[in-house]
């Protein structure tokens, strides 16, 4: 189903603007956990902890959520379609997993909040898990900023379901220009090895210290 141009424009507005305002939330999100890892004043330090989570559910959490719900409105709304570019494939799934990250580690920014209320901050009880919200907020920005990049150059590259739909549409059987067109692009494929590489280092710093286990045994 295909939105008329009043709709989509309303939609495509809603989406920039939630998926930006995102960004931006992130942006301010990765100082505040520079300001609590490196900053000497303790006020400071208590008082960024408490912002980080305020700002998490307050914008950053609803900021997520209406970015992805718009993007897969505009996918399905509009003839780019979910599955049949490589760009918007690739942008929604990054979507969905800095969504997922974030509802995850909404746990270890809520356990420093909490700690910077109740207590002075200790940098041997909590080091790890300030280091492990600057990477995070970092690994978050990273993505949202690729999402903009696909959004604004709009690589080429069709998935094999949007080529099947391309040649039912217009009723084309050309098979050499199918055979041509079946490999992935060249940027597809160093961004896949980009992500993954990535994903290993994000799990590998996990697996070695774990910021929650570091605070839970103290």
């Amino acid at each position: 189903m295909t939105m008329n141009p009043s709709l989509r424009k309303f939609a495509l507005t809603a989406h920039v603007t939630s998926s930006v305002s995102w960004l931006g939330a992130v942006a301010a999100f990765l100082a505040l956990a520079i300001v609590g890892l490196t900053s000497h004043d303790t006020q400071m330090v208590r008082a960024a902890y408490v912002a980080t989570e305020l700002i998490t559910w307050v914008v950053i959490v609803p900021l997520a959520f209406a970015s992805l719900l718009t993007g897969l409105v505009m996918s399905l709304g509009t003839p780019w379609g979910l599955f049949r570019h490589y760009w918007v494939l690739v942008k929604f799934m990054l979507t969905v997993l800095a969504t997922v990250l974030l509802l995850l580690h909404t746990q270890p920014i809520g356990l420093l909040a909490a700690v910077a209320r109740e207590t002075t901050l200790s940098s041997g009880d909590v080091g790890r898990l300030q280091i492990q919200l600057v990477g995070d907020a970092g690994a978050a920005l990273l993505a949202l900023l690729v999402n903009v990049t696909l959004s604004v150059y709009k690589p080429q590259g069709m998935t094999a379901y949007g080529r099947r739909k391309q040649n039912e549409q217009h009723q084309v059987l050309d098979t050499k220009t199918a055979g041509d067109n079946e490999r992935a692009p060249v940027w597809m494929k160093v961004f896949a090895i980009l992500i993954v590489s990535l994903m290993l280092a994000f799990v590998i710093l996990h697996l070695a210290g774990s910021g929650l286990g570091a605070l839970h045994h103290r």
